[in-house]
């Protein structure tokens, strides 16, 4: 069985001015890779309508499924949502559903909601709409597009949502194994045993401690026998126990 793929496109200017720190993306990755969806590619892009919808019609074309965070709130250059409706030729406008829902986050109901807070009720005509139980403000999913907040408690909230409802692949599991060698001594057996195994992926992290190179060696795959195998060559090419 092959896994479905993904790319996530990661929007908003704070992310590439270094004011704000993503989590998204390592948190989605995770969430992915348990369900058995093969993360596959990660944009970092700004608050331009002409990239948003560049980046999206790119990554739609390309994978099973695309995940966006970010520039679905109330304010000016909250714009996702219009550039979502842009790249599938599709009218947008506030939908009675998404504007219900958002209503129940307010004492008031549907009398609090401002013209600010109903930016967050615009949704592409024929678009569904993915929960948010933190602050009700849905996002949505486009065919495979599916579009969430930047905020991360909000985002994984909707992930959470959202993932169950997606064709399941085969988890991917790794393991890790620790060389005290410079990677240029493990250089050549590792190349050794990553084409004996070109069904597994296998890469190597160095690090530097107490006046020491040495290696992590992460071993990941579908199939924990492949795993197991691939372990045992690395132990025996190393001298681990």
């Amino acid at each position: 069985m092959t896994n479905p793929t993904a790319a996530m496109i990661v929007i908003g200017d704070e992310i590439l001015s270094g004011r704000t720190r993503d989590a998204n993306m390592f948190n989605l990755a995770g969430k992915l890779s348990v369900h058995g969806i093969n993360l596959l590619e990660v944009r970092v892009i700004s608050d331009k309508s002409s990239e948003i919808i560049a980046a999206v019609n790119a990554t739609r074309a390309k994978y099973d499924h695309v995940f966006t965070s970010g520039g679905i709130g109330p304010t000016h250059d909250d714009i996702t949502a219009d550039c979502i409706a842009a790249a599938f030729n599709v009218q947008i406008g506030i939908r009675d559903d998404a504007k219900n829902i958002l209503a129940t986050n307010y004492e008031n109901g549907i009398e609090d909601l401002t013209p600010a807070r109903l930016r967050m009720a615009r949704i592409p005509d024929g678009a569904h709409l993915i929960e948010n139980m933190i602050s009700k403000a849905p996002g949505f999913s486009m065919e495979n597009v599916h579009v969430m907040a930047g905020v991360p408690s909000v985002f994984n909230c909707m992930i959470d949502w959202l993932l169950p409802k997606l064709k399941k692949g085969a988890e991917m599991i790794s393991s890790s194994i620790r060389v005290d060698l410079p990677e240029s001594h493990i250089a050549e057996p590792l190349g050794v045993i990553a084409n004996k195994f070109p069904d597994v992926s296998i890469g190597s992290y160095p690090f530097y401690e107490e006046n020491k190179h040495g290696a992590n060696i992460v071993i990941r795959s579908t199939k924990s026998a492949l795993i197991s195998a691939v372990e045992s060559e690395v132990r025996a090419a190393f001298k681990l126990q």
